[in-house]
């Protein structure tokens, strides 16, 4: 049996909290965000981990970061009360080209509290948001129009990217800080979120309304995921995992596991799911029993976060140890920087 061999993506100084995957691109490679607390968020091929470059801006904390389907923008949130959008206009390119890539730059000064789009190849500023509080969660919909901010402030933004509109469309206020956002995947006007609780909410943009509430457990939700095919959200929650139907927030499974998790992402093919948590394990898990199928420890601390890429041949895990890994779903498979060395 071939050896779990994870890839190590250098860079980081302190502990990962969060990590996105971008869809297949046109180019047939896919990229990678990572948010970290060392303030600076950084971008990578998804297949190999290979560093593409670093948002570089933040003076706090990154807590959150997406990328949109196409992988064409990217957003950060921050604990210095600022929240970045990053549109790359150079991305299906070699390596020595990515300083070609080009930024625009939404800025939120602490002591301003705006958030500012800025084109950093002029300087001009395109446009400014007010957001009076850290960014914890943030996410783009479907078809990239609108982009949603989790705060510390109890609040949800909503806000219209192809309006230029200085003021989010829509609010919600919920009675905790904002923990996870996402949108529905098949109607970019469905918005999915939780606070610090165990209660996954769903609003619609349109009507500006909280439209259905699930309570699972009284641990707080740590992570909501978007299936890749947009039906299924996958939720860590204490030391459960539950996936519920998107359209109708029906509980599916839930799964009680060993210790507490922190995060979790079900493969593309729904055939199983990973889970990483306070025990530094990565554990692979079938989802329609919960049973372990492997599990690995390569981490020294704590896994905050793991995200299956979209084709299903890996998963990224960020710690607080500081270090982003890349694991192998079929191990000993020639893919990326790993090739098949067995003489069978």
């Amino acid at each position: 049996m071939a050896k779990q061999l994870p890839l190590t993506c250098p860079g980081h100084t302190r502990p990962v909290v969060h990590v996105a995957f971008s869809n297949i691109t046109a180019s047939g490679g896919y990229f990678l965000i990572t948010a970290c607390k060392d303030g600076k968020p950084m971008y990578r091929h998804g297949n190999t981990g290979d560093w593409i470059g670093t948002f570089d801006g933040h003076k706090g904390a990154v807590w959150g970061a997406a990328l949109t389907a196409d992988a064409s923008l990217a957003v950060t949130g921050a604990a210095d009360f600022t929240a970045y959008d990053f549109i790359n206009h150079y991305l299906c390119v070699h390596p020595v080209l990515c300083s070609l890539i080009l930024f625009y730059v939404i800025q939120t000064f602490a002591y301003q509290h705006h958030r500012k789009l800025w084109n950093t190849t002029s300087g001009d500023e395109i446009n400014s948001f007010s957001h009076p509080h850290i960014v914890k969660a943030v996410s783009f919909s479907s078809d990239n129009k609108k982009l949603v901010t989790g705060c510390v402030d109890q609040l949800i933004r909503v806000f219209d990217t192809s309006s230029g509109t200085k003021e989010s469309c829509c609010q919600f206020k919920l009675t905790k800080p904002i923990k996870a956002t996402v949108w529905d995947g098949q109607d970019g006007n469905i918005l999915i979120a939780s606070a610090e609780e165990g209660v996954v909410r769903k609003f619609d943009c349109r009507a500006n309304t909280e439209v259905q509430t699930v309570e699972l457990s009284s641990s707080m939700i740590t992570s909501i995921e978007l299936s890749w095919d947009g039906t299924t959200l996958t939720v860590a929650h204490g030391d459960n995992v539950s996936f519920l139907q998107v359209d109708n927030l029906k509980v599916l499974h839930t799964h009680h596991l060993p210790s507490i998790h922190y995060s979790a992402s079900l493969h593309p093919d729904k055939s199983c799911f990973v889970v990483g948590g306070e025990d530094f394990k990565l554990r692979k898990c079938d989802y329609t029993s919960g049973s372990e199928l492997e599990s690995y420890k390569g981490h020294f601390g704590p896994v905050h976060c793991v995200r299956y890429s979209p084709d299903g041949e890996v998963y990224c895990s960020g710690s607080e140890d500081g270090t982003v890994r890349l694991w192998q779903h079929h191990v000993g498979k020639t893919y990326g920087l790993w090739k098949n060395t067995s003489t069978d």
